[in-house]
């Protein structure tokens, strides 16, 4: 008998090929590994089959006879629901690596289907946007098992820079806790940024002098100048989109809300992604939540 503790991962079923998730599958495969994809549109799959990957029509078929299962899927509902859809062809101690952004709450009921699918379950939300996750540079924030954590490093390893382990207990919520915790900030910088350069317009300020004046200080920092750039040269190719942001900002005021926690500030950040969202800038960059600040 095979032990799934600690055989080598040869396959990978992705679930979910969005921005991220096409990225993860092209760079598995190009490891070497045997990658089968699925989405809810097949469309967006197709291009992996040139990078050597299997295209799926459901997610049972993706995952029959994997060794692990990689979700990147919206929330914590639609990994859930593909992951049903999946159960008939998923063996008993399979590794699942849920690394989408589905917030604690919706951890749960995938914990207990996992649970319930004899599933080894490591809960391993990613930090980085299109441009790190192609090159195989996401930040892993992992919580699971001890002994699965070789197993998941074989997949990690390939899709992330570094693995941040923050607890043996996936139920726990850490990882996924955490991941809310550093979305609150990077919301938090790119409305703050928004919000700076439409001012900045609003009162006739060349924005490229609020950027000099920060330039190489203690308020200066990559992620602002990204985002400024975004806004500037009106290239809003998403790399994390307005709609995800509007998502994640849910997540957190409802994490927030949860803890006792007044978010003031993810209250309306979240209010400002909802707008850009309403303006049609959903499927542009999270930059495009600068829209917000203006009528139409």
């Amino acid at each position: 008998m095979v032990d799934n503790n600690t055989s080598d991962i040869r396959s990978v079923a992705v679930l979910g090929t969005g921005i991220m998730g096409t990225a993860m599958a092209r760079n598995l495969a190009r490891a070497g590994l045997d990658v089968r994809v699925w989405n809810r549109t097949r469309a967006k799959a197709e291009p992996l089959a040139a990078d050597g990957a299997r295209v799926a029509d459901t997610p049972g078929e993706a995952v029959d006879g994997a060794d692990a299962v990689l979700t990147m899927l919206l929330d914590g509902p639609a990994a859930l629901d593909a992951m049903r859809q999946a159960a008939p062809q998923l063996a008993p101690r399979t590794l699942w690596l849920q690394m989408s952004t589905v917030g604690p709450a919706a951890l749960e009921p995938l914990v207990r289907f996992a649970a319930e699918q004899d599933l080894r379950f490591v809960d391993a939300p990613v930090l980085g946007t299109k441009a790190p996750a192609e090159k195989g540079q996401l930040v892993v924030l992992a919580a699971g098992p001890h002994d699965l954590r070789d197993r998941a490093e074989q997949v990690f390893g390939i899709v992330g820079g570094r693995t941040q382990w923050v607890g043996e207990d996936a139920a726990s919520g850490a990882a996924s806790r955490l991941k809310i915790v550093v979305n609150n900030w990077v919301l938090t910088v790119i409305a703050g940024t928004g919000e700076t350069l439409a001012l900045s317009k609003g009162l006739g300020v060349d924005p490229r002098e609020f950027l000099a004046a920060v330039a190489g200080g203690s308020l200066d920092m990559p992620y602002l100048r990204m985002k400024s750039e975004l806004i500037l040269t009106g290239d809003l190719a998403p790399s994390f989109t307005v709609s995800a942001g509007h998502k994640d900002a849910r997540l957190i005021t409802d994490a927030a809300e949860g803890a006792g926690v007044r978010s003031d500030l993810a209250q309306a950040v979240a209010e400002r992604f909802r707008r850009a969202e309403e303006q049609g800038h959903g499927g542009e960059d999270g930059a495009a939540a600068y829209f917000a600040s203006f009528d139409g």
